[in-house]
């Protein structure tokens, strides 16, 4: 009787083991993932880099947690002449439009963090928490040493301003039309053995000496704005009507990275990258009559960026960006000009050596 109670007792015991052993095993096995996934990271994009170590170095800190507060805006110019209506809205030939128009500032609180380059984010807007904001807006952003690219895409009903019509100046009212809109600037950095894009606007490295460098940037913007129901039941002698914005530019720039202060902490990047436009699709519609720009015309996209960091010590840095877009397309038929910016003012810290 003894041994059959040890013998049941084992037997008890056994399935709690088991337990306690795939728990083991599954805790090795997580283990064993998460370092392999570090070492990739480390190896493939953290450790590895085509930059001179003389100019340009990975910061202290393997994980880099950053506050963000950012502002945007969207304005627009839009000009045109009537022309090649029939019937009951003929007299609208010759007419000249114009409009100046805007939409609410956006502005958003973020969290973040990256672990060896690779990042995520989570942003808040306080008015649009309120009920106060209506506005979506998708910002991508990308740095590398020799690739970086800024993407944008807004859809609001906030677009709002002055509308001239034959000389009769209007006011459009918010939730009148609808605008959405989305813009694209790439970079190739060609010294980018001593020019740090990253160092000036994601700070996962640290610009040493001053270094500018030559820039072939790509701009492409499309989108629309065009009526919404509310301005036909407001406004209801108003045709209805909607512009079509697409441009894409081929051009280049020059870049400077300047390095000052005892300690190097202090770093100022200006930046722009004008593009001439070599093809558009740009229109305004008015009733179901279309007045289209020429497809190939000199026209131009200045894509300009700047920045300030300071690396007030080892661990932790502050900084300010600016980026803008602005668009000139202008000839005989229609002009239609957007400016596109972003502020940011960041506080970061470096953690775990």
């Amino acid at each position: 009787m003894k041994h059959a109670g040890c013998w049941i007792l084992a037997a008890l015991m056994l399935p709690v083991a088991s337990a306690a052993d795939a728990q083991k095993h599954e805790k090795k096995n997580l283990l064993e993932v998460a370092g392999s996934v570090d070492s990739v990271l480390a190896h493939r994009f953290y450790n590895k880099t085509s930059y001179d170590t003389n100019y340009v170095v990975r910061p202290i800190g393997m994980i880099t947690a950053k506050l963000r507060v950012n502002l945007s805006g969207d304005d627009f110019n839009v000009r045109g002449t009537i022309s090649g209506l029939d019937g009951e809205l003929s007299g609208y030939n010759g007419i000249s439009t114009s409009a100046r128009l805007r939409t609410r500032f956006k502005s958003t609180i973020s969290l973040g963090a990256s672990y060896r380059g690779l990042g995520a984010s989570f942003a808040i807007n306080p008015a649009k928490m309120a009920g106060k904001y209506t506005d979506y807006e998708f910002s991508l952003v990308y740095y590398s040493s020799r690739f970086s690219l800024d993407g944008s895409y807004h859809r609001s009903t906030s677009l709002s301003g002055d509308i001239t019509i034959d000389g009769k100046t209007g006011y459009l009212e918010e939730n009148d039309v609808n605008l959405k809109m989305g813009n694209i600037a790439a970079y190739y950095v060609f010294n980018h053995r001593r020019f740090s894009y990253p160092a000036a606007f994601s700070q996962s490295w640290i610009q040493r000496r001053s270094a500018g460098s030559f820039l072939l940037g790509l701009s492409i913007q499309y989108g629309f704005i065009e009526t919404r129901d509310e301005l036909k039941e407001r406004r209801p002698d108003l045709p209805d009507f909607n512009v079509r914005i697409g441009n894409l530019g081929l051009g280049g720039g020059y870049g400077y990275n300047f390095v000052l202060g005892k300690r190097r902490q202090w770093l100022l990047h200006a930046s722009m990258t004008p593009t001439f436009v070599v093809y558009n699709y740009n229109k305004i519609t008015l009733a179901d009559t279309a007045i289209r720009a020429k497809h190939i015309r000199f026209n131009m996209i200045f894509n300009e960026r700047l920045a300030i960091v300071w690396n007030f010590s080892r661990r932790y840095f502050a900084a300010a960006t600016l980026t803008m877009t602005n668009s000139i397309f202008d000839d005989n038929v229609m002009v239609v000009n957007q400016n596109k910016w972003r502020a940011r003012a960041i506080f970061g810290a470096r953690l775990w050596k």
